[in-house]
């Protein structure tokens, strides 16, 4: 092979040669203007974080922003989430609480109060439209009144403790001092967390106990169409369809919900995350306060409202005009003997020779 065959043979390998070299050098000269840009910026910064701390001492934005990343960093505590400080959507929770549910939620509450006391003050309670017989119904047995009670007095305590520490620091602080006011919703926040699981358990029994009559009847839809009697006389069973929607709606649908993400809240112990708790308080606030609102009527009515109603939890019978007048379905099933008006023993004790003949 001649000199120039040789030569010719080299001349590509050699190029290559060249031109990775010059690659490598370009490469190296890159990196090591990025390593020192990169510690010049991270001596600038370290310079001004320096200057910062004697000019703001209390300064530390660097520390905070690496805080407020929603990075997990490395801690001695073991369990979810401990690795990170701050859950970047607290900040999500807390204007929804603020802005929507506390705020909409307290002008409902408030506008349904407000509503209830006026029709009670133009209109009054609904009397019976004739006067009593003194013959009786025993319409809930002592169990059932146990049931209801432990119920009611349950969600009464719920609802005011959960009201208080809504509403507590923009409603009652103002004039009673923050310090009190604080001493109010610790107390509220105990309250609040021992009764809750009360409430659970009532929620299942009174369901348990008043399922059967709560059931639909033809007579349902002719009560709505009636308004509940503001547009003429509504039939109505044992219970009437305004009794089964609260059933329904409120103590079963509402309960089961207050109750669910009550206990999520009441337990923090059981491995949950933040973004599930501030989940199920959001779900747990909004279902309270339309909770306490749809309450707000069937206390009203319970109580105050309508002559006899309160005697029925209270004594366990009411009158049969007061069954005539509210349920006359009931009623007429009593007269027919397909329902008797004595439901225990105990009943027909208390009512003696009082009760109304089949």
């Amino acid at each position: 092979m001649t000199h120039s065959t040789i030569r010719a043979a080299t001349k590509p390998g050699l190029n290559n040669a060249l031109v990775a070299l010059f690659m490598a050098m370009v490469f190296a000269v890159c990196s090591l203007w990025s390593v020192g840009a990169m510690a010049q910026d991270a001596s600038e910064r370290s310079q001004a974080q320096v200057q910062k701390q004697q000019t703001q001492p209390l300064n530390n934005s660097p520390v905070w922003e690496g805080v407020a990343s929603g990075e997990s960093f490395t801690t001695v505590t073991k369990g979810r989430e401990t690795g990170v400080l701050i859950n970047k959507s607290g900040e999500t929770w807390r204007q929804m609480r603020n802005d929507w549910i506390s705020y909409y939620g307290g002008w409902a509450v408030a506008v349904i109060f407000l509503l209830i006391v006026g029709a009670h003050l133009v209109k009054g309670p609904v009397k019976l439209p004739e006067p009593r017989t003194g013959k009786l119904i025993e319409r809930f047995t002592s169990a059932e009144r146990v049931a209801h009670w432990t119920m009611a007095f349950s969600f009464v305590a719920l609802a005011l403790t959960g009201l208080l520490l809504m509403f507590g620091k923009h409603v009652l602080a103002p004039w009673m001092g923050l310090t009190l006011n604080s001493w109010l919703a610790s107390i509220s926040i105990v309250i609040h967390n021992f009764v809750g699981p009360l409430f659970a358990v009532s929620i299942i029994v009174f369901f348990i106990m008043y399922v059967k009559d709560n059931l639909p009847e033809k007579n349902d839809i002719e009560w709505l169409k009636k308004g509940g009697g503001l547009f003429g006389h509504a039939p109505a069973g044992r219970f009437n369809m305004g009794e089964k929607i609260w059933f329904w709606g409120g103590v079963t649908v509402l309960g089961i919900v207050v109750s669910a993400t009550g206990l999520i809240l009441d337990f923090p112990n059981f491995d949950q995350d933040r973004l599930l708790m501030q989940q199920s308080h959001v779900i747990h606030a909004s279902a309270a306060l339309l909770f306490i609102i749809m309450s707000m009527g069937h206390i009203y009515i319970g109580s105050i409202g309508m002559e006899g109603a309160l005697e029925a939890m209270r004594d366990g019978y009411v009158d049969e005009t007061w069954a005539k007048a509210h349920h006359d379905a009931w009623y007429d099933d009593i007269k027919a003997g397909k329902v008797s008006p004595v439901r225990s023993k105990e009943g027909a004790t208390a009512m003696g020779s009082q009760v109304m003949a089949q």
